[in-house]
Order: C-alpha cells, then sequence, then structure tokens
C-alpha cells in the first residue's frame, strides 16, 4: 500500500510517500507560517521526485492537532480535497502520536506542545501505547500527572514544547522536535483502521471575532 503522509500543524511543512513500509520520498521544510503557499508546491515536488502520478496513491493521512488552528486547516483542507479528487481515502493521525513515535526508544515517552499562557498540550504513552488521551493543561498539572504515571527521571520528553516540563520532571531526557517526522505519520496511518480527518480542537481559538 502506497501512502501519502502530510504534516502542516507545527513548526514544519512535510510529506512523505511510503509504500509498504518503505520511504519512497520525503521532504520537510521549517517554517512558522505560510504552510498554504509551500503546501502544494511541496507535495508536488514529492511526487516529481517518486517518479509517481497522484493516482498511485492508497491511502492519505494527515495530521490533525493539536497544533496551530491556522496550520492544521491547510493541512485538512489540503487532505480531504485530494482525497475527494482522486477517490482516495483520507485518514486522521494525532499530532502528539506522531511526535512520540517520531522520537523513537521504548519506555515512557510524553510528547508535548506549547500551548501559551503557561500551558501545554501533552499526551503520555508507554511502549507506543497511550496512557492518557491528547489533554491541554497548565504545565505543572501536566506535570503531575505524567509523573504519577511513572517516576519522573524514567520520561523522555519530546516535541516543541518538551522544555517546557523537563524542569518539572527532574531527570527526564528532552528532544525538542519541532514537528513529527513524515515518513512516521504514513506507518501509524498504514497500521491501523481509518480514522475521520477532523481537527483536534484541545481550546478555543485565541482571535476573537469583532464586534460591530
Amino acid at each position: 500500500m502506497i501512502v501519502l503522509a502530510m504534516d502542516t500543524c507545527l513548526g514544519a511543512c512535510s510529506a512523505a510517500i511510503v509504500d509498504d513500509g518503505r520511504t519512497i520520498a520525503t521532504r520537510m521544510e521549517t517554517m512558522a507560517r505560510g504552510h498554504q503557499e509551500r503546501l502544494g508546491p511541496l507535495v508536488r515536488g514529492l511526487f516529481a521526485e517518486a517518479r509517481l502520478g497522484f493516482e498511485a496513491i492508497d491511502l492519505i493521512a494527515v495530521t490533525v492537532g493539536p497544533g496551530s488552528f491556522t496550520g492544521l486547516r491547510v493541512g485538512l483542507a489540503f487532505a480531504k480535497g485530494l482525497a475527494l479528487a482522486l477517490g482516495r481515502p483520507c485518514t486522521a493521525v494525532g499530532s502528539l502520536e506522531a511526535l512520540a513515535a517520531s522520537a523513537g526508544g521504548d519506555g515512557p515517552c510524553a510528547a508535548v506542545i506549547d500551548a501559551g499562557r503557561g500551558a501545554v498540550f501533552f499526551q503520555a504513552f508507554d511502549a507506543g501505547l497511550a496512557r492518557t488521551e491528547p489533554t491541554s493543561s497548565p504545565r505543572d498539572s501536566a506535570a503531575r500527572v505524567i509523573a504519577a504515571l511513572a517516576p519522573a527521571d524514567a520520561w523522555r520528553l519530546t516535541g516543541p514544547g518538551a522544555g517546557l516540563l523537563a524542569d518539572l520532571l527532574p531527570g527526564s531526557s528532552s528532544a525538542a522536535l519541532e514537528a513529527p517526522l513524515p515518513h512516521v505519520i504514513a506507518h501509524l496511518a498504514a497500521g491501523r483502521p481509518l480514522r475521520e480527518p477532523r481537527p483536534l480542537y484541545l481550546r478555543a481559538p485565541d482571535a476573537k471575532p469583532k464586534v460591530s
């Protein structure tokens, strides 16, 4: 099965084509904004590199958050539009689970994203299995939840917000991945049933509508 996976939820615009577990082509560009303008050309270049036509794809996978409100909508709209045009299934992968899987290794791992205002989005895993649901909470509350699952020094923290919990979990290790690896997103999607591609919002947007 050939999977096209993409991510625009965090600090990168990325995509990969994976065929039965083998990475055919992958591209990842670090960026805080501008995903909407970059995703289409990046995916076209990916297919050119892989020497494949779009019709070769069997499954489209896309990260659905948590993350940037604008970014995750860009990826979702592109993935769902492409799936509709090609008549292919589209499936969702959570940003936090993709970050944890991208970090690799065994044992307890917590994926962390800076949610602003002293809060984080986080999800805890052990041996690849989720121990918590994706959650938004103040960072001290998140650290308490994580520490209750395993000793603080057993944890590996990953994701762009890993440093926000490192001092609250003494002895933990951290790897501040800016975004999940796109080929890992493809592997996650290929190994399980389809999940409806809809945004995972863990809090309301900061932007407020203007009142006339």
